[in-house]
Formats: C-alpha cells, structure tokens, sequence
C-alpha cells in the first residue's frame, strides 16, 4: 500500500524551490528609506536624523533603521526565491553592524529545507556592506500561497 503525498506546492508561481538554491539582491541605501520607514512606522530616532549627534555616537555615522537593513529581504523573498505570494512565518534575526546613509548593501536568501506537504521553507538570510561586512545574519519561515488556479 502506497501513501500518496500531496503537492503542497502545486499553484505556486515559481514552483518548489530546491535545497541550495540562493538569491542576491544590492541596492543603495538613501536619507528617503529614512524617511519612509519614519511615515510608516513613527521612528524618528536621533541616530537616523541628526547627523552631528550619531557621528559622535559609537556609530560614528548617520544609520538607517534596521527595518530599512532587513527590508532588501522582503523583496528577495517575495520576488525571487521563493517569490510571488511570499511571507515571512518567523524570523530569528540578528543585527551585528550598522548600516549607514548611501551605503551599498547586499540581501542574500538561502534555502535550507522545503516542506512537501506545504508550501514552507526554512531559508538563511544575511545583509552585507558593500565591503563584504556582515550587518544582519539568521534564518527565517517563509509560507508561499499559490496564485495560480490549481
């Protein structure tokens, strides 16, 4: 007797993702990611505006929100790997240096377990600098909805 497994992932945009596989995305960081993330969420922390101050703080520079860091891996997930219909379930992440004003960074996604039965996949996610400094690492759950007729 044979159990038959159902295809979580049938309907899903870009199908199953394979263990392994990974997606990278750089962008600039600019004084308007400030400011959006401050009309959105309200935070207007001293470190992100007063220029003066945060370069005399143990930052040495201007930063932006760590909302704005993690933000590059909203879009990696929802639009690259897994992609379309992307959530995060959970995540676990930590914030090991400070991203500053017009800095180039780098979001990476790996995945590192995909449900069957589901469309769920475990993935590690790391944010670099442009020099290759680490400023976020973790992992994180991620659930994709089908979008397609199934």
């Amino acid at each position: 007797m044979s159990i038959e497994t159902k295809d979580g992932w049938a309907g899903v945009v870009k199908g199953r993702p394979q263990v392994g596989a990974f997606a990278e995305r750089t962008r600039r960081t600019r004084m308007s990611d400030i400011e959006a993330f401050t009309d959105i969420t309200g935070d207007r922390n001293p470190l992100h505006y007063d220029r003066a101050l945060a370069e005399k703080s143990v930052f040495g520079k201007l930063i932006v929100q760590g909302g704005v860091t993690s933000g590059i891996l909203n879009a990696l997930v929802a639009e690259d790997l897994p992609g379309p219909g992307t959530v995060f379930l959970e995540v676990a992440w930590k914030f090991v240096k400070a991203v500053g004003v017009d800095e180039e960074i780098t979001g990476r996604v790996e995945v590192k377990e995909v449900r069957l039965d589901k469309p769920i996949c475990k993935i590690e996610t790391s944010v670099r600098n442009g020099q290759g400094e680490l400023c976020l690492t973790g992992t994180a759950t991620v659930f994709t909805v089908p979008l397609r007729a199934r």
